[in-house]
């Protein structure tokens, strides 16, 4: 199954909904808001009479709804009539990623919650490194600590595989050192093409796989984390000792990091399609006992 992990050029998604009682809203915030989505959708001019259309609304409405978003700047209205987005919008868009960072809403993720049962971390691609910049632990233990500030080659770790994924092949070539790649354990890329190929099936299936390119015993699936702009800013990843993984060979796992990435995604202002189904592609089998 495949993830849109380069899917910044589809239509914008509308937000999810909160779980319980709805809200109360002021209709005519709701048919505003209701009409410059609307617009967005459609990326192109709408006249009156189809904007009327569309949203079901008596003309009238909308053109009240169309004069005080002009005045304010949110619309802009062609010579032949028709209604486009204003620039008003950008100083929205500009204040929401202005007062955004990653690391501080994977913690929020967690506020509350009980410790995941295996390690979860969040990292940012600097050169052909990933930094983890944030972590979550585990209530089993690992073997392997996960550091902020921590440095890994992003050939070899999940969450660097799913950023570089989303990247064409010259950006990853220029990250990356001439010649053969290193190699912390005997597995991973050990190529500019073993990676190419790897990265492949990253965008294929929509998560990257690290079996033991960082450790020996270590297996880790990774996600891309995408902001407003349909841009992967960060991956996130779970890491589990292979001992453990169990009878649905991490499908439990993978389900929960995708569901996560999501999450993520959604609280930088992105929206990802739902979660992926659990992996087909078993582990490499070694000699740590299940």
């Amino acid at each position: 199954m495949e993830l849109a992990l380069h899917s910044a050029g589809g239509p914008p998604r509308s937000p999810p909904r909160a779980a319980g009682k709805p809200a109360a809203m002021v209709p005519a915030v709701k048919r505003a808001l209701g009409l410059l989505e609307q617009l967005a959708r459609r990326r192109e001019p709408m006249s009156l009479a189809r904007l009327a259309s569309e949203l079901a609304l008596p003309k009238s409405s909308v053109h009240g709804l169309c004069s005080t978003l002009v005045s304010l700047g949110y619309l802009r209205r062609q010579p032949d009539g028709a209604f486009l987005i204003g620039p008003r919008v950008m100083g929205l868009a500009e204040a929401f990623v202005a007062g955004t960072n990653v690391a501080h809403e994977f913690d929020a993720l967690w506020d509350g919650a009980a410790a995941p049962e295996e390690t979860v971390i969040l990292s940012v691609l600097d050169g052909a490194e990933v930094v983890y910049v944030a972590a979550r632990n585990g209530a089993r233990p690992l073997g392997l600590a996960f550091n902020v500030g921590m440095r890994l080659p992003a050939h070899l770790a999940a969450s660097g595989k799913a950023m570089l994924a989303c990247q064409d092949a010259e950006a990853v070539r220029r990250r990356l050192p001439a010649g053969a790649l290193p190699r912390l354990t005997g597995h991973g890329p050990a190529s500019l093409d073993e990676l190419t190929r790897e990265l492949g099936a990253t965008r294929k299936r929509g998560y990257a796989v690290d079996d033991e390119g960082v450790r020996e015993g270590v297996y880790c699936y990774g996600a891309p984390v995408f902001d407003a702009s349909g841009q992967a800013v960060a991956g996130i990843g779970v890491c589990i000792h292979k001992g453990r993984l169990g009878a649905d060979r991490g499908a439990r796992h993978l389900r929960l990091l995708l569901e996560a990435a999501q999450r993520l995604s959604q609280r930088l202002g992105w929206d990802l399609p739902p979660a992926a189904a659990p992996p087909t592609a078993r582990p490499r089998t070694t000699g740590v006992s299940r």
